[in-house]
């Protein structure tokens, strides 16, 4: 299922640490790796076309796993 979201990417810190994307009516989704170069950056502003992996499992457990299929940097 592709999935449109906006929102910021986050580095959380748990276990062995993930990347994320929160958005502002505080959904969050872990971003699967690999993830497409240039993404992977702390507070970058978003938008994302994804596909929830419902075929994969995080030791995070913070929301939904996303392949992200491409991405916009918003200003």
């Amino acid at each position: 299922m592709d999935i449109k979201i906006v929102g910021t990417v986050e580095y959380i810190d748990i276990g062995t640490g993930a990347w994320a994307i929160a958005t502002d009516t505080q959904e969050q989704y872990e971003i699967w790796q690999p993830a497409p170069e240039g993404i992977l950056q702390d507070g970058l502003k978003v938008s994302v076309t994804a596909k929830v992996r419902e075929d994969v499992m995080s030791f995070t457990m913070i929301g939904d796993v996303v392949e992200v299929e491409d991405f916009q940097i918003n200003n």
